[in-house]
């Protein structure tokens, strides 16, 4: 043990500005150990942000980048945060997380910035594990960690997602009728190209541009018309609706709300929270919808309780803006009755420790756990193995499509292969 506590000692920390997939600056940060353990990470960054978000630090006073450098996150990193983690025992990655969490002293992370903070905590799990020669979904979850994810696939993108007129930001696809994550991401990749097909034949070669997630963005009003897409091609890759694959939606309701008429605007109209919960109810009588998430604004409570009693678990109700992975709030939302689980993003909250803490809660109260990626993303893997080494059965990613987005599936696929025939898939259980 002695030996291990030396080997696993944090001995250099660096944050380093590199680009996101936005091409926007991003915090980089590598941790390397006494025993040479390595970790790399990349905090990524949202689009479509809930207000209670834990706060990222740009350099807003700077002309570089237009006010969106990270130059003052990364001299946080190599200074305040590099002199209190060297000499700490990464493998001990609560204690690193406290450490960071104390060092910012604030409640949503806005002294050092959640974007140093986040690449700090994955980059120290990374070194951790790399210490270990563990996979690092085997270090956060032990050997017993073989469950791999359902895709919640965005194939059509809408809301700030895109350049259209889709209120609606996520139109997901859910395989589950597969033996195997392989086999799943394969019918997925099948239903992908058969709605390129689709909307190229039925809207023009502009219809199959991309949004920020990898999802197509064609030149759509009204929320019926993507469904039918989804629903058409996924007929025509082969498969059947709603036993082979479901569908999911992200609203992010927060972006079409207006806070002084209390309307949503959506489908070219305006409706009130009672008319939008009607429009729910309707769409999920006609779809194959396994959730959907942020379907009222991020201080509707009462309206996603209202919503939830109503569907009475089909589809589920996920928190996201509502609840941002911060554990108050994910408290509050199941006090309240107001969800049936909850989006998983590490950037919103800081660190791994906060994560494991919500996912934990959540799933103590039977509630499910979506671990999940930003717009802004990069070639950063860690949110493939927080899914799996935390056992949440579903994560979200974006289209199989823009290398930042396909990594996370090749690194899943890595994983199966990785535990052969130990591996499960969660699409069964559903």
């Amino acid at each position: 043990m002695a030996y291990l506590f030396e080997e696993a000692k944090i001995a250099y920390v660096k944050g380093l500005q590199v680009l996101d997939s936005r091409g926007d600056p991003a915090v980089e940060v590598t941790i390397v150990t006494e025993g040479g353990g390595i970790g790399k990470a990349i905090a990524p960054a949202g689009a479509s942000k809930g207000k209670y978000e834990a706060v990222e630090i740009r350099d807003t006073n700077l002309k570089a980048y237009k006010g969106r450098g990270v130059y003052t996150a990364i001299r946080n990193v190599n200074t305040v945060i590099s002199n209190a983690l060297i000499g700490l025992n990464a493998v001990n990655y609560r204690y690193v997380d406290r450490k960071l969490i104390e060092l910012d002293g604030t409640p949503n992370k806005s002294k050092l910035g959640v974007n140093a903070v986040t690449a700090t905590s994955l980059a120290n799990i990374k070194a951790a594990s790399d210490t270990l020669g563990l996979p690092l979904f085997v270090f956060l979850g032990g050997f017993t960690a073989r469950t791999l994810p359902v895709p919640m696939m965005n194939i059509i993108n809408g809301g700030l997602h895109a350049g259209n007129e889709l209120s609606i930001q996520e139109f997901m696809i859910m395989p589950i009728n597969a033996d195997k994550f392989s086999e799943a991401l394969r019918m997925a990749v099948e239903v992908y190209k058969e709605l390129k097909n689709y909307l190229k034949n039925k809207y023009g070669a502009l219809a199959v541009n991309v949004g920020d997630e990898g999802g197509f963005a064609p030149p759509m009003k009204e929320t019926a018309e993507a469904l039918d897409a989804l629903v058409e091609s996924i007929k025509l890759a082969g498969y059947e609706p709603g036993k082979d694959i479901l569908i999911a939606l992200d609203c992010a309701a927060t972006q079409f709300y207006d806070s002084k008429s209390g309307k949503y605007r959506i489908d070219c109209k305006e409706l009130g929270k009672d008319e939008l919960i009607k429009f729910y109810k309707e769409l999920c009588e006609r779809y194959p919808i396994f959730s959907i998430e942020d379907p009222l604004h991020e201080e509707d409570f009462e309206g996603f309780k209202e919503l939830r009693s109503l569907l009475k678990g089909k589809p589920k109700i996920i928190g996201d803006d509502l609840t941002v992975t911060n554990i108050e709030r994910v408290k509050k939302a199941i006090d309240v009755g107001a969800i049936d689980g909850v989006i998983i993003k590490v950037n919103q909250v800081g660190t791994v420790s906060e994560v494991e803490d919500v996912i934990k809660l959540v799933r103590g109260e039977g509630l499910i756990a979506i671990v999940s990626h930003r717009s802004g993303e990069s070639e950063d893997v860690s949110i493939a193995h927080l899914a799996v080494g935390f056992s949440t059965g579903f994560i979200k990613t974006g289209a199989p499509a823009r290398g930042e987005r396909t990594v996370k599936y090749n690194e899943l696929l890595r994983i199966e292969d990785w535990l052969g025939e130990e591996s499960t898939y969660f699409g069964k259980k559903l």
